[in-house]
């Protein structure tokens, strides 16, 4: 596996309305959402540090909002964490965006909030997509996991395909339909250093799948 540059640029269409997000809509999913992220910052595994990734911000969470039931492919609504927020300790409703349609094929977001959608939106709508009952998706850089990843047993992305790609989102749906991702609920990224997605039907599942999997990589570094 090799890592891939450019952490957080958007490689994908974006029209964004800058408008505040309805506390009394989005606020309890944004809270949830937010202390998984402080979590998972504190265990280092969504951050800024001046000595990875020439400094650049890393990892990104999201949650699907209503409505749900049959709502078609790149319809299925939810919030991401902003671009360009991962250097923040904490965050709240205004560092989240609203996704509320992306077209894979023609790489393209149109969305809503304060700040502009994660540069891996893309991503974590095919995961939605393919996987309709997912509810939440955290992008995480975990590098025990990451080299961990093949004597885990766990899904890899091809080295070739960069992240918040068509070419990745495409990569993570043939992941889920052609290898245990279903089941797992979390893979490795292989040509985007340290990267890794883990999902679930509530943030609980998907936090819980990604540290447990980082214990198991830890074990079999030691």
């Amino acid at each position: 596996m090799v890592g891939s540059p450019a952490e957080g640029v958007t490689r994908f269409q974006v029209d964004h309305e800058t408008r505040m997000l309805e506390e009394r809509v989005y606020g309890e999913t944004a809270v949830v959402l937010a202390a998984w992220r402080q979590l998972l910052a504190r265990l280092g595994l969504i951050g800024r540090d001046p000595s990875r990734y020439q400094g650049a911000g890393y990892g990104n969470v999201s949650a699907r909002v209503g409505p749900f039931g049959d709502v078609g492919r790149g319809q299925r609504r939810f919030l991401v964490t902003g671009t360009q927020t991962g250097g923040r300790p904490r965050v709240t409703l205004e560092d989240f965006s609203l996704v509320e349609r992306y077209d894979i094929l023609r790489n393209h977001v149109r969305s809503m909030g304060s700040v502009s959608p994660s540069s891996e939106s893309l991503t974590h709508g095919a995961i939605y997509d393919i996987a309709p009952a997912a509810r939440v998706v955290l992008h995480a850089h975990a590098p025990e996991i990451w080299r961990h990843a093949r004597a885990l047993g766990l899904p890899l992305t091809r080295v070739g395909v960069q992240n918040g790609t068509p070419e990745m989102a495409h990569e993570v749906q043939r992941l889920y339909r052609e290898s245990t991702l279903s089941g797992t609920g979390i893979l490795a990224m292989g040509g985007h250093e340290d990267g890794v997605i883990a999902f679930g039907t509530t943030a609980a599942e998907a936090g819980e799948t990604l540290v447990r999997h980082l214990a198991r990589a830890l074990a079999a570094s030691s």
